[in-house]
């Protein structure tokens, strides 16, 4: 049986993998195109590497679309949260690759975005959509938040192991660095290659919004309050995120119970494999997948855990399509890649 979908924000990079992606899923099919400043142009006018580019883009416009089962939002932030009311009152699905629904408070979400949210009742309403830890609300859901690329890097290594009690919840130190396609595809000074080329950066230290989502989701899976220092880095390459996380290990935590938890974890989810050394971010671009290691420095007593992912696709796209499959009731590996893209 196929499903019916409208993607909003069929313009940007996320939007364009998730084209990419239903165009080879066998049970999705793409009823309507939308875009903001594209609206009119050709699909092949902004996505020229995709099949397909005769078909029109529309507006970003939820009454213009046709009944569908399932809508995703690629929208920047601010953008997702009268579409998403207006789709929900249609009776459609939606899932929001946005950051306008992942926070669970009023307070939180200021705390992020420095400003009051247009809907705050619906702060915790939305199921955060991470399938590997929270699959049984994501399955029959209405609405899903898809969780952002540097969270989803590193609430996967840290969650288990912060359930598990083996490492403390206080002084986290998250460490990512991301490729430039992370910040969109809208044009920025200080995004030109010149700009970008033969450097590296840290940016929006102590400020950058993701931090408040990082300590949510932990939170929903700890024992008590998470504090994150998070700080994330640009490097001159298209796509991918590695993130290196710091956290003190729990009194008598060992290497091997770390390993055990993450095994256990993990090892029957198809997107998430435990690796041994330090994973690399090309072993993933163009795949769903998340790579995972972890260490124990017995000197200091530290857990150092290490992740990569693609941030397109199971930082956005390919995490909203396997949203997608989960909340529909079909395969959960359906239509995604799981094969990064070089050795």
């Amino acid at each position: 049986m196929s499903h019916a979908v409208a993607i909003f924000g069929s313009s940007g990079y996320a939007g364009g993998e998730l084209i990419r992606l239903i165009d080879g899923h066998p049970d999705l099919e793409i009823a309507y195109l939308g875009a903001h400043t594209a609206a009119g142009k050709d699909l092949g006018s902004v996505h020229p590497h995709l099949r397909g580019g005769d078909r029109v883009l529309h507006r970003n416009d939820p009454s213009a679309a046709p009944e569908v089962d399932l809508a995703f939002l690629a929208l920047p932030h601010g953008a997702s949260a009268e579409p998403a009311m207006d789709l929900l009152d249609r009776g459609i699905v939606v899932v929001d690759i946005g950051s306008d629904f992942r926070l669970d408070t009023p307070e939180r979400y200021v705390a992020a975005y420095e400003s009051d949210h247009p809907y705050p009742d619906e702060l915790g309403r939305w199921v955060y959509g991470l399938p590997e830890l929270f699959r049984r609300d994501v399955a029959g859901a209405d609405r899903v938040a898809v969780p952002g690329c540097y969270p989803t890097s590193a609430i996967l290594p840290l969650a288990p192991v912060l359930a598990a009690g083996l490492v403390e919840p206080s002084g986290i130190i998250v460490d990512s660095m991301s490729g430039v396609s992370g910040a969109g595809r809208a044009v920025h000074a200080d995004l030109h290659f010149g700009a970008v080329d033969e450097s590296v950066k840290a940016y929006k230290v102590l400020t950058h919004r993701h931090r408040p989502e990082i300590e949510r989701a932990l939170d929903m899976v700890g024992s008590g309050p998470v504090e994150v220092t998070f700080t994330p880095h640009l490097v001159p390459m298209q796509r991918g995120i590695l993130t290196t996380v710091y956290a003190k290990g729990a009194e008598g935590a060992t290497l091997a119970d770390l390993r055990g938890v993450l095994e256990k974890a993990y090892g029957d989810e198809p997107f998430v494999s435990l690796v041994e050394g330090s994973p690399e971010t090309r072993w993933v671009v163009g795949s769903n997948r998340a790579l995972i290691a972890v260490h124990f420095d017995d000197r200091t007593g530290t857990a150092v855990l290490i992740s990569a992912i693609d941030n397109l696709i199971k930082g956005a796209a390919g995490q909203a399509v396997q949203v997608a499959n989960v909340m529909l009731g079909i395969d959960e590996t359906a239509g995604l890649p799981m094969e990064g893209w070089m050795p």
